[in-house]
């Protein structure tokens, strides 16, 4: 009985609920929880200490790193009945579970083979083989006309994208969650004619800019990742101009369980009427969509802000 009381003891507290609800999805180091839930490490370890001493969590180290997890035992088991009766819709949990993804999805990108060797010049579509080139002919052929205005590249990564539409934009702005990534980004921005470009750490979920500020936003290879793809696009809506486009570059659906392990995706891409449903519900009129073949397939799907609109009605 003392056991139980010292576990629900450590557990009774919103922080402590958060960091047991975390460690259920996987297993994580302070400076994970730190970025997830946006509070100090010496805070954080004071939970956390308290919590391993309950029994509720279990730590490992691997060299400089301790790893936090939930343990194979009854406490392990108390701590996800506790996490199982968190109401699913709470705010705040939602968010931790987005940044949780993001955390993840950065861990298995960064550890890739591919990113180590290529460094700025990584990208997803050459990492899984495919023809990045003629995704990127069709970007451009979907985006049109010879100037974009103001163009917002979400989930930039390296910043290719940026590179690629310079010439048309009269500027460009690429957001990304990442430092590691913003470095590479900011490296690649240095070369001649790309000083009206820059980049931005921010989260995608929500973007540090003003309602209608932009002409084009584009999200490539972003959503499988996301843990709410709704409200990223309704995010990426919320800051287009009247007549904007958005485009989304994103895997067609498949049956490719492995990608989950190795790449940390989220969604086994999207199948065309669930993306149509998403665009409309973020309050965009969905146009006719490009397809790329390849060892998967890629799809393009732009959609385009009504001229006139209720802004919150997205937001």
């Amino acid at each position: 009985m003392d056991m139980l009381l010292t576990a629900l003891r450590a557990a009774a507290e919103t922080t402590r609920l958060r960091l047991l609800a975390l460690a259920n999805r996987g297993s994580f180091c302070v400076t994970d929880f730190a970025e997830i839930l946006g509070q100090s490490q010496p805070r954080l370890s004071r939970h956390l200490k308290l919590l391993c001493e309950s029994g509720l969590l279990s730590r490992a180290r691997e060299g400089s790193t301790v790893w936090f997890s939930l343990p194979p035992d009854a406490l392990g088991d108390l701590a996800r009945t506790l996490v199982e009766r968190l109401p699913e819709d709470d705010p705040l949990l939602a968010s931790d579970r987005r940044q949780a993804a993001r955390v993840l999805a950065e861990r298995a990108r960064v550890a890739s083979a591919q990113f180590r060797l290529q460094g700025e010049d990584w990208d997803e579509m050459q990492a899984l083989g495919l023809p990045a080139a003629r995704v990127e002919a069709a970007i451009e052929e979907l985006l049109g006309g010879p100037s974009l205005g103001r163009v917002l590249d979400i989930g930039t990564g390296t910043g290719r994208l940026l590179e690629l539409l310079a010439p048309r934009a009269s500027s460009a702005l690429g957001i990304d969650a990442s430092r590691a990534m913003l470095g590479l980004a900011r490296g690649r921005l240095a070369s001649p004619g790309l000083q009206h470009c820059g980049v931005r750490q921010a989260d995608m979920y929500r973007l540090p800019l003003a309602d209608a500020s932009y002409d084009v936003a584009i999200l490539q290879m972003v959503l499988h990742y996301a843990e709410d793809p709704a409200a990223a696009l309704r995010e990426a809506a919320r800051v287009l101009r009247p007549g904007g486009r958005l485009l989304v570059i994103d895997l067609a659906a498949h049956e490719r369980s492995d990608l989950t392990a190795r790449l940390a995706h989220v969604w086994p891409g999207f199948s065309g009427a669930k993306m149509a449903t998403l665009l409309s519900e973020a309050g965009l009129r969905p146009s006719q969509p490009a397809r790329v073949e390849g060892p998967l397939e890629i799809m393009l799907w732009p959609a385009d802000a009504p001229q006139t609109r209720r802004l919150e009605a997205v937001a």
